[in-house]
């Protein structure tokens, strides 16, 4: 009897796969790594902790600028080059914030992080249909965005643990280290990707942007902004509402993040074949886990099923980008799209919480996800067909 091998060549690129995953892992781990650190580097630097803040807003506001401008402007560059400057910059940005020696240096390499996620996230996203067959590429998108899941589970606690014995300069530095690392793993791994001609990018934007993309780009904003609307300010539920002590919390919320890495990963083969379904299922989840959350007193239960809902829709919506011929530039706006939707978001939810209570931004976010969900319903029609 012959057994089925795998040849060199497959291994070789769906090795090339996974090491992109570790590249999506370590941009998301580097963009959320103040979370845990906030008030100590506040303390360090000698500023309030809503100016410190802006070490999150900025990377997220230059990687929706940076990503359809580094799409056009780099469109006829090798993919394989372009990933490998682009975690360049990373590197030097997280080292550069592990030795700043004040405020407005660290928010200098802030910015410089925001323009290697814009890029990497955009370039990185779509490559599953140039490393593997077209049968694996639901699979292998699943696996490249799954490093974004992983690095909500594991990475930035990872990192919040190494500040509290190390400090938070040594969380920066080893996040800089990581991506130098990876850079030579990259280098090794990943095959010649030429870039793409001026064909793909051809059209005015107007005849470009309408019908199929533009569903999928409405339906990103509203379900992201809905999700952060409420996931922002899910701590303070949890500690006002619940009444959930510190050491519930961060079980609910460790469970929370794997429930969305599961989800992650069930949705990538079912929305290559038609994300429609998929989208409308895991914008339903969301909206009756973030609806529960105010009237029932089971919070573990209820963010499980938001974080599996919401765990599927970076996926999908990727997925329906590419069946729908949106190419890099496409996923580019996508990212956009998405990073500005979470600074959009958060906005909505404190306007909320400040002018009515935590609760309602939990229904803000019911609210979208049900809309999502309609949108993708009686619009998303045509975007499934790829016509």
């Amino acid at each position: 009897m012959t057994m089925t091998e795998v040849s060199p060549a497959t291994r070789a690129r769906w090795l090339a796969v996974s090491t992109v995953a570790v590249g999506t892992f370590t941009i998301v781990t580097s963009e959320m790594l103040p979370v845990g650190l906030l008030t100590s580097i506040a303390s360090s630097l000698g500023v309030s902790a809503g100016t410190a803040g802006l070490m999150m807003s900025a990377p997220g506001l230059v990687a929706a600028v940076s990503a359809p401008l580094l799409a056009v402007t780099t469109r006829r560059l090798d993919r394989r080059a372009t990933l490998l400057g682009l975690m360049a910059v990373l590197a030097v940005a997280n080292l550069v914030g592990a030795f700043a020696p004040s405020y407005p240096v660290i928010l200098a390499a802030r910015v410089l992080t925001g323009v290697s996620i814009g890029g990497f996230w955009a370039f990185a996203a779509g490559l599953a249909t140039r490393l593997v067959p077209e049968k694996s590429v639901g699979r292998a998108t699943s696996i490249i965005l799954g490093g974004v899941s992983v690095a909500s589970v594991l990475g930035v606690p990872a990192a919040t643990f190494i500040s509290s014995f190390a400090g938070w300069r040594m969380a920066f530095a080893a996040m800089g280290v990581v991506a130098l690392a990876l850079i030579a793993v990259l280098y090794a791994t990943l095959p010649p990707l030429p870039g793409e001609g001026p064909a793909r990018t051809s059209g005015s934007p107007r005849e470009w942007l309408s019908g199929q993309l533009k569903t999928v780009l409405v339906m990103t904003v509203l379900i992201v902004c809905g999700h952060f609307a409420a996931y922002t300010y899910v701590q303070p539920f949890l500690e006002q509402v619940s009444h959930a002590g510190p050491a519930l919390i961060s079980t609910i919320l460790l469970l929370y993040g794997a429930a969305g890495v599961v989800g992650n990963f069930t949705a990538g083969a079912w929305a290559a074949r038609n994300p429609k379904p998929v989208l409308i299922t895991r914008a339903v989840l969301i909206a009756l886990g973030t609806a529960a959350l105010p009237v029932i007193g089971l919070p573990l239960a209820v963010l499980v099923v938001w974080g599996f809902g919401y765990g599927g829709v970076g996926v999908t919506l990727q997925l329906w980008i590419m069946r729908a011929g949106g190419g890099e530039l496409g996923t580019a706006l996508f990212v956009s799209a998405f990073n500005v939707s979470i600074a959009l978001g958060a906005f909505a939810g404190g306007r909320v919480v400040d002018g009515f209570s935590i609760s309602a931004a939990m229904w803000l976010g019911a609210g979208l996800a049900v809309l999502t969900a309609a949108v993708a319903g009686i619009w998303g029609r045509s975007t499934t067909t790829g016509s």
